[in-house]
């Protein structure tokens, strides 16, 4: 058995280096968020689904009831 000594190599050339890039994203390739229709009928048809009553309905799109109890979530 060879000597061990008390020097361990490194796996990489440079340890304590990252390389990172220096390129940067542009803002130009960014496309605004396009208008979404709320009374639409694909987001209509959604709402169908997940309301289960006219008070949710509404509720789901902003005009819940300012008197109205908070949900609370389910615990852990």
């Amino acid at each position: 058995m060879p000597p061990k000594s008390g020097k361990k190599k490194s796996h990489s050339a440079n340890p304590g280096k990252r390389k990172t890039s220096s390129k940067k994203r542009s803002l130009s390739g960014k496309s605004p968020k396009p208008e979404v229709d709320i009374l639409g009928p694909v987001a209509m048809e959604n709402l169908y689904y997940i309301s289960h009553n006219a008070a949710d309905c509404l509720a789901f799109r902003g005009f819940g009831w300012s008197g109205s109890p908070k949900k609370k979530g389910k615990k852990g």
